[in-house]
């Protein structure tokens, strides 16, 4: 079966029709309105606007999308599909379009293989992973697993839910402030429950029915996300659904799931095209790039820069009885 990529140079062609089932790629030396629709749009202009990406080589990076592409086919068209029915649809609904997506990849041959790959992890989970702390009208909300970067286990979802449903819930509730405990805000979803899930369908059910990430569009104007280090995966995926974003110089952002043939699944097809369209964040996707806080800032992914990361730090392996180090968060 041919690849599916198009790539148009809009220098040299007219774009051709839109086709459903392809990854299709512009490139340009200088930005312009585009005339048609495309996934990633590329060009060699600096700090172009949206929905163009910058590059010193945009052929090169096409080149390099086309690379991807060919190596996990399904789940990059899942990927571009699912953010183009998405832009149309209510909030809600982009969640419910990616989990279904998101299923089916996780039943296909692409993840399968990644999977058999990779190497064997053990769990290391936290009597509580998620750190709840109420003054007054402010609930701070803490992932509380440093020893594994704040990794997004079940534990810490079903943990994130409950709390954010005291936020929704509760009127009294005016801010709500996430951080991360350690050296990183998230590295995203532990790796040591993915292939766990047997019954893709089941999956989807629970995806669905416990989701911090349709908890967060509920609640968003009130929520304040403080990133810093990893935010990887699921650790940018539920930032970027929070009203306000901040991060430290020395944050970096990742989508990696298309590496496993997967797509991003808490939310990444939902939150971070209301922030800098599906266009970026198809870039993100396929190419896997880290983002650095300063283009993050640019492209409105966060909104301000913090100078310092909050002193959160204080243990490395999971701390136990009443000695147990619980340092402060900064006012943020």
């Amino acid at each position: 079966m041919e690849p599916p990529f198009t790539l148009v140079d809009l220098d040299r062609t007219a774009p051709p029709p839109v086709a459903r089932d392809r990854v299709t790629v512009a490139v340009a030396l200088e930005p312009r309105d585009p005339t048609a629709e495309f996934d990633v749009l590329l060009t060699a202009a600096p700090d172009p606007p949206r929905p163009w990406v910058g590059c010193a080589d945009p052929y090169a990076t096409a080149e390099l999308l086309r690379s991807i592409v060919n190596r996990h086919p399904a789940a990059c068209v899942a990927l571009v599909q699912v953010l183009r029915m998405g832009a149309v649809l209510p909030p809600p609904d982009r969640l419910v379009l990616e989990s279904l997506a998101y299923s089916a990849l996780l039943a296909g041959g692409d993840f399968r293989g990644w999977l058999a790959s990779a190497r064997s992890r053990t769990p290391r989970p936290a009597a509580e992973p998620v750190r709840v702390d109420r003054v007054g009208e402010r609930l701070t909300l803490t992932l509380d697993r440093p020893w594994v970067r704040n990794a997004f286990d079940a534990t810490t979802r079903d943990a994130l839910c409950e709390a954010l449903e005291v936020a929704v819930a509760d009127p009294t509730v005016t801010r709500v402030d996430l951080y991360g405990n350690g050296p990183a805000f998230c590295s995203g979803g532990d790796l040591s429950e993915f292939g766990t899930a047997r019954d893709p369908a089941e999956a989807h059910r629970v995806r669905v029915h416990r989701s911090p990430a349709a908890l967060l569009q509920r609640c968003a104007p009130k929520v304040t996300a403080h990133l810093h280090g990893a935010c990887v995966g699921a650790g940018i995926e539920l930032a970027a659904f929070a009203g306000s974003v901040t991060a430290t110089p020395d944050t970096v952002i990742r989508l990696p799931e298309i590496g496993m043939g997967l797509i991003p699944g808490a939310g990444g097809t939902a939150g971070l095209p209301a922030r800098i369209g599906r266009e970026r964040t198809a870039y993100l996707a396929l190419s896997g790039t880290p983002t650095n806080a300063t283009q993050a800032l640019r492209w409105g992914l966060i909104d301000t820069l913090c100078p310092r990361c909050p002193d959160l730090t204080g243990r490395s392996e999971p701390a136990t009885g009443r000695g147990a180090v619980r340092s402060r968060p900064c006012g943020g």
